[in-house]
C-alpha cells in the first residue's frame, strides 16, 4: 500500500514538473515574435544620426541614448505615437548587391513618424504612404545592415525587447496650470500604455497623452513630491515613488525605477 502511495506521488511531482516546463515554454515562444516584410531607407544626417525633435518629442536624441539607433515609422506602424520607444530588431534581406553579407541585424528605438509623401506612387518614392510597412532608419544604424549607396532595401523585422540602462526618465515642462512629463528611457515592450501622478496633497490622477511620450495634467502640482505610475502594451505597471522632490522644476529630468 505503501509503495502504491509513494509511487502516485512521484508521478503527480513529475506531471506538475512537466507542466510548468511546458507553460514556460509556451510563454517563451509566444514572447518571439516572428519576423515581417518591411522596407528601409535613411536620414541623411551630418552626424550619422537623426537628431530632430520629431513626432515623439523626444528633443535631441542622443541626450536620451536614441541618436545612433533610431527611426522613424511610417503611419500603419507608428499608430498615432503610440508606438514611441518600441524596439525592433532589422536585417536586410533578399538583395544581393544592398545587404551587407551574413545578413546582420540591428535594432532600433522609434523616434519619429515617417510621413506619407501621396504626390509619389508608394512604390517608387512614397515609401511612407499608407499601407506600406517602412522604417526610415539613421545613417549610422542603415550602415549596419546595408550598402549607404542603397536608395532602398527589403528588411525583416520584429519587435523585441528594450534594453534600457538604469531607470525610466521624467522630464517636467508647462506652465502654472498645465503640467506634462515626457517618458524616456523605457524598458521592456517600451510602448506606454497609460500614466497616472499623484502629489503628496492628491490621490493618483490618470494622465492624457498629448503627442508622443508627452502627457499631460491640468491639476496644480506645484509644491508637491511626484510620484508616477506606468502601464505598458504588456500589462506590467511600474510605480516609483516621489521621484521628483517637491521644489521640482520645469525643464529639470528625474529618474525613476525600470521594468
Amino acid at each position: 500500500m505503501g509503495g502504491t502511495l509513494q509511487a502516485t506521488l512521484l508521478y503527480l511531482v513529475l506531471y506538475l514538473v512537466l507542466l510548468h516546463i511546458c507553460r514556460c515554454s509556451n510563454i517563451a515562444v509566444s514572447q518571439d515574435e516572428e519576423w515581417k516584410t518591411a522596407t528601409a531607407t535613411y536620414s541623411k544626417e551630418t552626424d550619422g544620426s537623426i537628431i530632430t525633435e520629431g513626432a515623439c518629442g523626444y528633443g535631441d536624441l542622443h541626450k536620451i541614448s536614441y541618436g545612433k539607433h533610431s527611426a522613424g515609422l511610417s503611419g500603419i506602424l507608428f499608430n498615432k505615437g503610440s508606438k514611441c520607444g518600441t524596439c525592433y530588431e532589422l536585417r536586410c534581406v533578399d538583395h544581393i548587391l544592398w545587404c551587407l553579407q551574413g545578413s546582420p541585424s540591428v535594432t532600433l528605438t522609434a523616434t519619429d513618424f515617417c510621413p506619407p509623401n501621396y504626390g509619389l506612387s508608394k512604390d517608387y518614392g512614397g515609401w511612407c504612404n499608407f499601407p506600406r510597412e517602412h522604417f526610415e532608419m539613421s545613417e549610422a544604424a542603415f550602415a549596419e545592415i546595408a550598402k549607404k549607396r542603397a536608395d532602398i532595401v527589403p528588411v525583416q523585422y520584429r519587435r523585441v525587447k528594450c534594453e534600457r540602462s538604469g531607470g525610466l526618465r521624467f522630464m517636467m515642462s508647462g506652465s502654472s496650470h498645465f503640467y506634462q512629463v515626457l517618458i524616456t528611457n523605457v524598458g521592456s515592450d517600451g510602448e506606454i500604455l497609460a500614466v497616472k501622478v499623484k502629489g503628496s496633497r492628491t490621490g493618483w490622477i490618470p494622465m492624457a497623452r498629448n503627442w508622443g511620450q508627452n502627457w499631460q495634467s491640468n491639476v496644480n502640482l506645484k509644491g508637491q513630491p511626484l510620484s508616477f505610475e506606468v502601464t505598458i502594451s504588456s500589462g506590467r505597471t511600474l510605480t516609483s515613488y516621489n521621484v521628483a522632490p517637491a521644489n521640482w522644476q520645469f525643464d529639470q529630468t528625474f529618474e525613476g525605477k525600470q521594468f
